[in-house]
């Protein structure tokens, strides 16, 4: 073959190349022009909805009278002779506790102890023939009524959001599900732990003891605002962000988060009600990319 076949023989395999080519790319490029901008990345979202969430407190303590009364006997020097009642009585007021006697040889009259008022014994320190004294221990104390309460202890930052009367489910080990409220909230703060002294009264169910251990769920009411799912929140050293999607751009938001239940993170502060967030939190998105919003299922706004 001449050098002339040769050059055409070389241009027309080129030409077959180049049309094989465009048969490639054509489709590929009709395929992004349909999908939109190519450096477009589609990622789900979901919008910020009001919900309202169930604010409690829960803090945690001991069972203890919410009055207690300390019986000792106004004489000096007698000695108990009988002991009429034991911790985990009831009494009326008025009962005769405990019987006491002059020492032998000492003249006198035997002297009845008796209860100022009607409620439960919780301690008793009474022996017979211990000697006893108005500046001692005291023989019984009572719980006026049976009534107890839950005294507990918490942050200075919790105390400051508690309020009298506040209603509270209260849990006491052995005992199902008791009811109860704020009854008194502490003036002072412990100044080595930082904590604040709150009481809870219970009643006078008879199956409460004494400095048995409990827990307490205290409502605050409902507070209700923008929330996402928790999945959006990222939680970082620099802070707690969400990634809002506005006019097809990532836009990285810190946020305050308030109260979380059900898979949903209350937000205080940062995205309002309606905004776009990407739903799930991680997917390496930056400040101005461009992406494809694909809208998430509907969503409950009651947790």
């Amino acid at each position: 073959m001449n050098a002339k076949g040769r050059s055409a023989k070389i241009w027309t395999t080129a030409a077959l190349a180049a049309h094989a080519a465009i048969a490639l790319i054509l489709p590929l490029r009709m395929a992004m022009a349909d999908s939109g901008d190519s450096s477009e990345r589609a990622v789900t979202v979901t919008a910020a909805k009001n919900v309202c969430f169930e604010n409690t407190i829960s803090v945690t303590g001991v069972v203890a009278p919410k009055k207690e009364v300390l019986v000792r006997p106004d004489r000096e020097g007698l000695q108990i002779s009988q002991i009429n009642v034991q911790p985990g009585d009831t009494v009326r007021s008025g009962q005769v506790l405990t019987r006491l006697t002059p020492p032998e040889g000492q003249p006198a009259g035997n002297v009845e102890v008796q209860s100022p008022v009607a409620g439960l014994v919780t301690t008793s320190s009474a022996v017979v023939g211990a000697i006893v004294s108005p500046q001692g221990m005291p023989l019984f104390q009572i719980a006026e009524g049976g009534e107890m309460e839950l005294v507990a202890e918490t942050p200075v930052k919790t105390l400051q959001t508690l309020a009298l009367n506040q209603p509270a489910k209260i849990e006491v080990i052995g005992i199902a599900q008791l009811s109860g409220k704020v009854r008194l909230l502490s003036a002072a703060i412990n100044p080595t732990t930082q904590l604040g002294q709150v009481r809870l009264s219970i009643g006078n169910d008879t199956r409460l003891r004494v400095g048995a251990f409990g827990r307490a769920i205290i409502d605050l009411g409902q507070r209700c605002g923008p929330a996402v799912p928790l999945s959006a929140v990222l939680y970082g050293a620099g802070g707690t962000v969400v990634q809002v999607v506005r006019d097809n751009r990532v836009e990285t938001r810190r946020v305050n988060v308030g109260l979380v239940t059900g898979g949903r993170a209350e937000i205080r502060d940062g995205v309002s009600e309606g905004e776009t967030v990407i739903a799930r939190a991680g997917a390496f998105f930056r400040d101005g990319d461009r992406v494809r919003a694909i809208a998430s299922g509907p969503t409950s706004s009651r947790q």
